[in-house]
């Protein structure tokens, strides 16, 4: 059994507590997209359901019919503002040990920037939370600006 909406950070944090950095960048009639929290770069955005869902399996047909071409936009938002090597998209899906609030984490990565030459995939994203240095809110702030406006465009 996985954690209820009362514990639920996804959930928090769409509500605004605490408020993310740069805010909400773009809503679908089902999905949510925000800057990721934590250590893995300005440029990282994280694509989750609005409402609380534990598993991809219990995706509803409209939230599962957006989720492939949202992850898609997502994925070319943040290739436009970064220029990346390469773009992870990954789900998450734990907190605490258990089933949580599914998320997808879309990553920039960028090989002149990458201060762990030689770490890639799984590797990376655990040697940038060993090293858990957040980037500053107002570059996160600035980069939301920008992908909100691209999310915008046509």
């Amino acid at each position: 059994m996985g954690t209820g909406v009362e514990d639920c950070m996804a959930c928090d944090l769409s509500a605004g507590r605490p408020p993310l950095p740069g805010g909400l960048i773009h809503r679908t009639d089902h999905w949510l997209i925000e800057h990721c929290i934590g250590p893995l770069g300005v440029g990282t955005l994280v694509v989750k359901p609005e409402r609380h869902v534990l598993h991809v399996a219990d995706l509803t047909s409209a939230e599962a019919a957006e989720m492939g071409p949202l992850l898609t936009r997502t994925a070319e938002v943040v290739t436009r503002l970064c220029t990346p090597a390469q773009v992870y998209v990954c789900l998450w899906s734990h907190a605490k040990g258990v089933a949580a609030h599914i998320h997808f984490v879309v990553q920039p990565v960028r090989e002149p920037k990458n201060k762990l030459p030689g770490t890639y995939g799984p590797a990376l994203q655990v040697a940038m939370f060993a090293r858990n240095k957040s980037p500053n809110s107002a570059e996160v702030a600035a980069f939301a600006e920008k992908a909100r406006a691209e999310f915008a465009a046509p």
